[in-house]
């Protein structure tokens, strides 16, 4: 029996948003770090509560008791062979507060600080980007000169700058009183020096994409240049845009960090990861957990948002191997037991 090579198309009648998220589910290690991700920004944000929402945890992070083991040691781990989590799993600091507590505070402003930054740094690079991609000529340098003045400033002793000049504004806008210290602040401002690196993939996915016969179909149809852009051209680039923009986060996380440790970040009364680690600095030979929690939450945060955007990568790129489809695969089985059989 001869067996039939031709391979039908695995990928046929499929939408593209099914096969990016097939090839995504396929990336183990991506779709671990998106569960793991998941349930990390719930924990932060159900455990002690936002704003006027509670929690569960029944400390807050600036509450105070005498300290149950000696130094504060954390009371998670096992005992009499059976796993303990305690009145403090993360430990108390010399003070008696909880460490759970005040982490998960910290988490919680560090991941708003990252989707703040996230959402301003893309929306400026697909903006400029996609102006200057499209329009070529003086629009494109103007708009490419500007963008390397912004590489070229230094964006770690520009935000320390800014950040300490900052800690101690407040601004007025009518009926509204915005501290500055807040930390959608860092976030904007972060936001605005970590543009630049998008802007330039989204120019160059723009000037290729200019040329397709989709958009010469839309141009001949009467569309203008804005709905070309954004309703033609931007999806088949998002690709692009959300790969960078996650991995865009995950360095803003390390870089918030390091910035509140040295102390121009995050400023008192609010509290970051780095922070945390810059509070306790002093204790670290004594008091080593107080150092544990606040990393292991900042390595766990740019490790699996860095994985996601490697899982998004593989799944966009179209050299990839295709989704088999179920029926296909039972028909190619089929096929094989057929030949072995006639054989």
């Amino acid at each position: 029996m001869t067996e039939n090579t031709d391979k039908p198309d695995e990928t046929e009648g499929l939408s593209i948003g099914r096969i990016v998220w097939g090839r995504f589910v396929r990336h183990k290690a991506a779709m671990v770090s998106a569960v793991v991700l998941a349930f990390t920004v719930i924990l932060v944000f159900t455990s002690i509560g936002v704003g006027a929402l509670p929690g569960w945890w029944k400390w807050g992070p600036n509450d105070r008791s005498d300290l149950v083991n000696p130094k504060g040691a954390p009371t998670m781990g096992f005992e009499n062979g059976s796993f303990q989590i305690g009145e403090h799993p993360f430990g108390q600091d010399e003070i008696g507060r909880d460490i759970f507590a005040r982490v998960m505070q910290g988490a919680q402003v560090s991941v708003l600080v990252m989707v703040i930054m996230g959402v301003v740094a893309t929306t400026l690079g697909v903006i400029i980007g996609a102006y200057a991609g499209y329009y070529r000529g003086w629009v494109d340098n103007v708009l490419m000169r500007m963008t390397e003045v912004v590489i070229a400033i230094p964006t770690l002793v520009v935000t320390a700058v800014v950040g300490r000049m900052l800690s101690d504004r407040t601004v007025v806008l009518g009926p509204i009183e915005i501290t500055t210290k807040d930390p959608w602040v860092f976030g904007l401002v972060l936001g605005l020096l970590l543009w630049p690196g998008l802007a330039r993939l989204v120019r160059a996915e723009y000037l290729s994409l200019r040329e397709r016969e989709f958009v010469d179909a839309a141009k001949v149809a009467g569309a203008e240049d804005r709905s070309i852009m954004f309703r033609h051209i931007l999806p088949n680039a998002m690709g692009v845009i959300i790969v960078n923009a996650t991995l865009l986060m995950a360095a803003a996380t390390i870089l918030e960090a390091s910035l509140s440790f040295l102390g121009f970040g995050i400023q008192a009364p609010n509290v970051s990861l780095g922070t945390l680690i810059s509070q306790y600095s002093s204790s670290f030979q004594v008091r080593p957990w107080l150092f544990w929690w606040p990393g292991l939450f900042i390595i766990t945060f740019a490790l699996t948002i860095n994985l996601i955007g490697d899982g998004l990568r593989d799944a966009f790129d179209p050299r990839q191997k295709r989704i088999p489809k179920a029926r296909e695969l039972a028909k190619r089985a089929a096929t094989k037991q057929e030949s072995e059989v006639g054989s």
